[in-house]
């Protein structure tokens, strides 16, 4: 179940977004917190530089690998405000992360990039589970839909 602190959490990713989208990068944001409710990390996107592996979830699971212990890792929660993409989700998988909860799903982002005319992502929009089947994942929540749709039309100039 999503709580009051989830989406305290969420609303942080959802801000990070929009910072991301300022500097001109796509709008995605994610916190990583610990098993105490520590925040131990975040970051935003960092594409726009022309590497397209500069996403918050892998900054976060690879922060976690160097930082972590492997039970403070499966303890941990990644909040983000858009589901992984399956290199994001392969990389949560492999460090051994704990439980995702996320704001906006990869299905609905790709309803949005078709409802505004916007080129597809260039990997499948897979379900973390499908790419990590065992992970504890919960996610959309309804509540930031709009506000997540909103900024990929900004990015897109909808």
């Amino acid at each position: 179940m999503i709580d009051e602190t989830d989406m305290a959490y969420l609303e942080r990713c959802a801000a990070l977004a929009e910072q991301a989208l300022e500097a001109g990068d796509e709008p995605f944001g994610s916190v990583l917190v610990s098993g105490d409710g520590e925040v131990l990390a975040e970051d935003h996107n960092h594409v726009a530089g022309g590497d397209a592996t500069r996403h918050p979830e892998f900054f976060l699971a690879r922060w976690a690998a160097e930082h972590l212990t492997p039970a403070q890792r499966a303890r941990a929660t990644v909040y983000t405000s858009g589901e992984h993409c399956p290199m994001c989700a392969a990389a949560h998988g492999w460090v051994g992360l704990g439980r995702i909860v996320y704001a906006s799903s990869s299905e609905q982002l790709a309803g949005w990039l078709t409802e505004i005319g916007a080129s597809p992502a260039p990997v499948a929009p897979l379900p973390i589970r499908q790419v990590v089947p065992n992970a504890v994942v919960e996610g959309p929540v309804p509540a930031f839909a709009e506000r997540i749709r909103t900024l990929h039309r900004r990015l897109h100039g909808a």
